[in-house]
């Protein structure tokens, strides 16, 4: 390998730049390579671009990219893959949750010729709650999708320039990372670690931005919750045209009673909530249509030394 990129993609995290730098730094220069480290300030509102801006004047190795405004991770990490020249690329967080101590085993993966090396980490030290949460969402999404994903495998991962290039084919806007390095596929090595609670800042991740994250997962790989609202549909009209022929049927053998308001407001619930849900399903894909026929840029740059890699 002759140069080594690493990603970082960073939002609201001015007291973590310093360290992630210096604890890089130790762990780079055991490598028989050269390397480039690119921050992506992901539209801060504290001084992380500032951070930033005086390690670039003070070394010649760090790049960064500054978005015009908050456009997300997914977004952060395709930009600074659009702008890295190296043989491989490491997509760290700024957080100081993913050890810079395992590029050195990374390498060693890539050496060995594998175009995916993957961290992949405990759950020591989460909530019992959030670790059941986390497995039971797992189950589910590999049961729905047409692509593998396994708990614990995040973004902390070494891209071959091969893995880059294929990442950077795929054009859509509603990106889901995990499921895009899944997709492309190519051999794979995954390294084990323990968490790494965070110990500067906070974390950008609250509930709701994990529920609409899980959500993304689901429907942005495959098709099947528009099949599950079409047999739902279809369950529900077989019933219902049960429910008919046993009401017919006691009409003509004990006459007409008075009709149920129990059942006249059970069978209004409950068909007003499945086209409700379904209604919601099909709207989520035709948002992303719509998204999508747009075709919008995944971000804008605002400044930046580094320049686009010309593939």
């Amino acid at each position: 390998m002759k140069l080594l990129s690493i990603i970082i993609p960073a939002y609201n995290e001015e007291a973590n730049i310093v360290n992630i730098h210096n604890r890089l730094i130790a762990e780079l220069e055991e490598l028989p390579c050269h390397y480039e480290i690119m921050f992506v300030n992901d539209g801060s509102r504290d001084q992380t671009l500032g951070e930033i801006l005086k390690l670039a004047r003070e070394h010649d190795y760090v790049k960064y990219i500054s978005l015009t405004r908050n456009f997300g991770k997914e977004s952060a990490i395709l930009a600074g893959l659009n702008r890295v020249h190296g043989d491989a690329a490491i997509l760290m967080d700024s957080d100081l949750q993913h050890p810079p101590e395992m590029i050195c085993e990374m390498v060693q993966g890539f050496e060995e010729g594998f175009h995916q090396v993957v961290a992949k980490r405990s759950r020591t030290g989460e909530s019992k709650m959030r670790s059941v949460l986390s497995s039971l969402y797992y189950k589910i999404v590999n049961a729905v999708t047409d692509v593998d994903f396994v708990d614990g495998e995040g973004d902390f991962r070494l891209l071959s320039r091969k893995a880059i290039n294929s990442i950077l084919r795929l054009s859509e806007s509603n990106r889901f990372s995990k499921g895009l390095f899944s997709w492309i596929g190519l051999s794979k090595k995954i390294l084990t670690y323990e968490n790494v609670v965070r110990v500067d800042g906070e974390s950008k991740w609250s509930f709701a931005s994990l529920v609409n994250y899980g959500i993304d997962g689901i429907i942005s790989f495959n098709m099947k919750p528009l099949r599950i609202c079409f047999y739902t549909g279809f369950i529900v009209l077989f019933l219902s045209l049960l429910y008919v022929a046993i009401t017919f049927y006691h009409i003509l053998r004990d006459g007409v009673g008075a009709p149920g308001y129990f059942t006249t407001i059970t069978a209004v619930l409950m068909l007003g909530g499945i086209q409700l849900i379904s209604l919601g399903v099909i709207g989520e894909y035709v948002g992303r249509i719509y998204n999508e026929s747009k075709k919008r840029p995944n971000f804008l740059v605002d400044i930046s030394n580094a320049d686009e890699f010309d593939e």
